[in-house]
């Protein structure tokens, strides 16, 4: 935990999840001061940073995912992920534990999907896995295929996806 200038405990406000051009994943924490106002940000990994969340928060992204659902599904959506948190204690839901949350777990992949994977290239081979398996759960997809990845593809490089 943190402690403000003043003395008094930094509680945090906010997580933001961040991917990096080098392919690193990272959590933004914004905590604050309730005594003087005073608002501090630290940048790191999620081992780094998780010790200053002080309570069971949602990033952003995750957030906005729920928002998108339908308002009566949403309160449903919201105490399952936030069950599934606690019982891994984990004090940030995020995009991917949402996405666990709401599918058992995980998503599954085909193994050839899963081998064309290991063909990415290291550096971005954590964002594909996290945007293919985001993809999967918003299509209610139970798993990853290599019809799935081809159409991400599509998406991403457009014109270039036919060039491989």
């Amino acid at each position: 935990m943190l402690v403000c200038g003043c003395g008094n405990w930094m509680h945090a406000a906010g997580v933001d999840e961040r991917w990096e051009d080098r392919g690193d994943y990272e959590w933004m924490v914004r905590t604050e001061c309730r005594r003087c106002r005073r608002h501090v940000g630290a940048v790191g990994t999620p081992e780094e940073t998780a010790a200053l969340v002080d309570r069971l928060m949602w990033t952003d992204e995750a957030r906005h995912a729920l928002d998108r659902l339908p308002p009566y599904v949403q309160v449903l959506v919201k105490d399952e992920a936030e069950a599934f948190a606690r019982s891994r204690n984990e004090r940030v839901l995020t995009f991917g534990l949402l996405a666990q949350a709401r599918n058992g777990g995980a998503v599954a992949w085909d193994p050839d999907a899963e081998a064309r994977l290991e063909r990415v290239p290291a550096a971005v081979r954590a964002m594909a896995r996290q945007e293919l398996e985001r993809t999967a759960l918003e299509k209610g997809a139970p798993r990853v295929t290599v019809g799935m990845m081809q159409e991400v593809k599509g998406r991403y490089f457009g014109m270039f996806a036919s060039r491989s």
